[in-house]
């Protein structure tokens, strides 16, 4: 086995490690892009064909330890953890709740929060895009699109960013414990909902489901959770990655509103990539990339790289806000895909929009910072400045 990955793990995960990962995972994909990792314990893939392949292929490849013998604690088990037929049953309630919601009302509703927001900030002399304007603009948009109280910020945020570092627990394992205790306080502030629905929307049609029997309710408490965490925090990271990437490519944040709008968003969640990494335990023997995968070992998809593999996309290292086709693995792909990208995609071209049309465009003063992440890609702080 090669040692590539180990190395470029070891490299991605040091302290001192670049804020672009790119770099790293071009030359592993170069190298060995089906290879074992023994300290993630773990294939790594990083070709947009295996991850498609492996995504599609639910049979041998699952989102659910337990087919492989491993045991999950309950607040983990959610519709993302689930596969069929235990996910299409969770899936189905989930979908008719989203389409609850009147589509029509999100788009003003984001707008509003969006120049709210834009227009305190601008007042000041420079802010920070991350922890004053998408972090706290993603949370009371997901909020209002679930039809629930926002909760706390100074209560929210850090047990949000808790179960995001916990996602890379295979590399950090002292992450794992504080993750799970997270994830079941988000429940239960997500059972209360349900316990307690607001009249109409996403909740009610999700408690109403409950009360019908069919769905466990600690399984969509959980399901909540996960809606209302990916709402808060794939989305403020895909809005704070894509105004630094509008920000550093020609034209700034003015291209933004020249490009195609819906194919300029899928081009940010491709370049971007807020999910950088997914896993799935094969439970089946497969084969990909001419590598044999046996029954009960890992499989890390490097969503990340799979979005700038040079042969599924053209110049895959710059912006094309017109890019098209553009089969980007952002939202996932096959029985597991985001459920929540309609209303990701729609937040991110209005937000944008808002910025980009602003009398008052905004200018990086600096440059980003990042947290330590590996799966999630997290902007840590960026000040910026209107005018």
């Amino acid at each position: 086995m090669s040692g590539t990955v180990i190395d470029s793990i070891a490299r991605l995960a040091a302290p001192a490690a670049p804020p672009d990962p790119h770099p790293e995972y071009d030359r592993l994909r170069a190298a060995d892009p089906v290879s074992w990792s023994p300290s993630l314990e773990s294939w790594v893939l990083t070709r947009h064909a295996d991850c498609v392949a492996v995504l599609r292929d639910g049979a041998r490849f699952g989102a659910d330890w337990r087919r492989a013998g491993v045991d999950m604690p309950p607040q983990a088990i959610s519709v993302q953890t689930l596969d069929p037929p235990e996910h299409t049953a969770i899936r189905r309630p989930l979908i008719e709740a989203l389409q609850v919601r009147d589509r029509g009302e999100v788009e003003p509703m984001v707008a509003a929060r969006a120049r709210e927001f834009l227009a305190r900030l601008s007042a000041r002399p420079d802010f920070d895009l991350v922890t004053e304007f998408a972090e706290p603009l993603a949370l009371a948009t997901i909020a209002a699109y679930l039809g629930v109280p926002e909760p706390d910020p100074d209560w929210f945020l850090p047990v949000a960013e808790t179960i995001a570092a916990g996602m890379d627990a295979g590399v950090w394992p002292e992450r794992h414990e504080p993750a799970m205790a997270a994830r079941a306080e988000l429940s239960a502030l997500t059972d209360g909902w349900l316990a307690d629905p607001p009249d109409g929307g996403i909740v009610r049609s999700l408690a109403d489901a409950v009360a019908a029997g069919g769905v466990d309710r600690s399984v969509v408490a959980n399901t909540l959770r996960v809606l209302l965490h990916a709402g808060y925090t794939s989305a403020s990271k895909l809005l704070a990655l894509s105004v630094i990437a509008l920000l550093e490519a020609p034209g700034g944040l003015a291209a933004f509103a020249a490009a195609p709008p819906a194919r300029a968003v899928e081009e940010l969640v491709r370049f971007t990539s807020p999910v950088q990494a997914m896993a799935r335990v094969c439970v089946a023997d497969a084969e990909i990339g001419g590598r044999r995968v046996r029954a009960g070992q890992d499989v890390t998809l490097l969503l990340g790289a799979a979005n700038r593999d040079p042969l599924r996309f053209p110049d895959p290292h710059s912006v094309r806000l017109d890019r098209h086709p553009n089969p980007h693995l952002g939202f996932g792909r096959g029985a597991h895909s985001c459920l929540g990208s309609p209303f990701a995609a729609v937040q991110a071209r209005v937000v944008l929009t808002v910025l980009a049309e602003s009398s008052a465009p905004l200018r990086a003063l600096g440059a980003p910072t990042y947290r330590r992440t590996l799966t999630l890609r997290s902007p840590a702080h960026l000040r910026v400045a209107a005018g």
